[in-house]
């Protein structure tokens, strides 16, 4: 990084040691959010996806695309085995479909 660039300029090789990935860092609130919300049983149609909107503030769309990263995710697992095992049984279970 070059004295007039910010830290939010950094390329993709700019990267600090504070900055290495995943591993041993926590899960962020809205990771640990997306799994609270698998974690809850749904009434109706479309009662997830509103619920995802409200308070999450995001797409179902996005909200799926974190959810199928978390899935691979190591912290995931450690931070809820019950919830990652569940939900990537089902996800292999839907691949296999295909």
């Amino acid at each position: 990084m070059t004295d007039d660039q910010g830290p939010d300029d950094r390329g993709p090789d700019d990267r600090g040691p504070d900055d290495r990935g995943s591993e041993g860092q926590e899960l962020s609130g809205r990771e640990r959010a997306v799994l609270a919300m698998e974690r809850r049983s749904w009434r109706g149609p479309g009662a997830k996806e509103r619920a995802i909107r409200e308070q999450l503030d995001i797409s179902p769309v996005r909200y799926y695309q974190l959810l199928n990263a978390l899935l691979d995710d190591p912290r995931a697992l450690a931070h809820d085995p019950v919830t990652v095992n569940r939900l990537r049984r089902v996800r292999d279970a839907r691949r296999s479909r295909r």
